[in-house]
């Protein structure tokens, strides 16, 4: 049977067979073959390297009334005196009640990675008898750090690394009252949800009951449903299944039931953070008492730091520079 198809006729000779090489196929495209070992794999070690020697930044804002314990949870969040700057050693620095935001910038260091740290406190959020626009100071504060992250970007000669004093994530502290959201409370989220990360938590979760607690959480979950406020982690910028299906487990415990402390007890022979009362120690990182280990988790561990940060610059920042621009273009 001969075929009607032209064959094709190649006047090089006919190749010798020699030694099979073992052939290593890259994921990727069809077609695309290493031979033998390259070395691209080398290029995480590299990256990890020089993010060690520049160091990375993270910027933080805790809003809640007087006395539910912002300054003690980023305490405890960092086992370090970060939230008040003290002229002198061993001692605090006692800010004012006022409407004015305060920000003090630390440099912390743990096995050799450097992370330069801002905390943005806001002293006298909800403290007056008419809070009528208390949010204008923070909604400010933060379009001035996007401001001033933009002037940088747009010069001719910029920085080859643009200081980013940007808010990466803003923990808001609902007062455990046990009922539903306070109007102050929705219109806050609703507005700041739009420019930055909030994460809800449930301040001083040790005054209320196991039960409290829990119709407390499904109550403002409820609230938040209602009125639309999209908290971090948001649905609408999951990317893969695997996010998807971490962050709803992370949505159904939102907002998180924390206490803060920043005194050790001695437990079972073993020094723990807790809060000391008649009954016994509320151990702070026991899943069992309380859920500031899902809030550490979310803020510094696993991957939800970089998140937050990807999450500032490709959303929140982008929105505010197209329609910064927008506005300079108009005639």
């Amino acid at each position: 049977g001969s075929s009607l198809e032209p064959e094709e006729c190649s006047m090089e000779p006919p190749a010798v067979p020699e030694e099979e090489v073992p052939v290593t196929v890259a994921p990727g495209p069809v077609g695309c073959q290493l031979f033998g070992y390259v070395g691209i794999e080398a290029v995480l070690d590299q990256m990890k390297i020089k993010t060690m020697k520049t160091g990375f930044e993270f910027n933080i804002m805790v809003v809640g009334q007087s006395g539910l314990g912002k300054s003690t949870m980023v305490n405890t969040l960092f086992k370090s005196k970060v939230s008040r700057k003290s002229s002198q050693p061993g001692q605090e620095e006692r800010i004012p009640k006022t409407v004015q935001l305060q920000s003090i910038t630390h440099v912390i260091e743990e096995k050799g990675v450097k992370m330069k740290l801002t905390v943005t406190d806001t002293p006298g959020f909800g403290d007056q008898i008419n809070n009528e626009n208390c949010w204008d100071p923070i909604i400010k504060y933060i379009n001035e750090q996007y401001e001033r992250y933009l002037r940088e970007e747009i010069l001719i000669t910029r920085k080859r690394k643009i200081p980013d004093t940007r808010v990466h994530g803003c923990v808001y502290f609902v007062p455990p009252t046990g009922h539903w959201l306070r109007p102050l409370d929705l219109e806050f989220m609703r507005r700041l949800s739009k420019i930055v990360n909030v994460v809800p938590v449930i301040a001083k979760a040790d005054t209320l009951t196991l039960e409290e607690r829990a119709e407390f959480k499904q109550r403002i979950q409820e609230d938040l449903k209602t009125h639309a406020i999209s908290v971090y982690p948001q649905e609408d910028f999951d990317q893969d299944p695997e996010d998807r299906a971490l962050n709803d487990r992370i949505r159904e415990k939102i907002p998180f039931a924390v206490v803060g402390a920043d005194q050790e007890h001695q437990v079972n022979g073993k020094r723990v953070l807790g809060r000391k009362t008649k009954w016994g120690i509320i151990e702070v990182e026991n899943p069992a008492h309380c859920e500031f280990p899902l809030l550490r988790d979310l803020l510094i561990r696993r991957s939800h730091l970089q998140d937050l940060k990807d999450i500032t610059h490709n959303v929140h920042y982008e929105s505010y520079r197209v329609r910064r621009l927008n506005e300079s273009n108009r005639p």
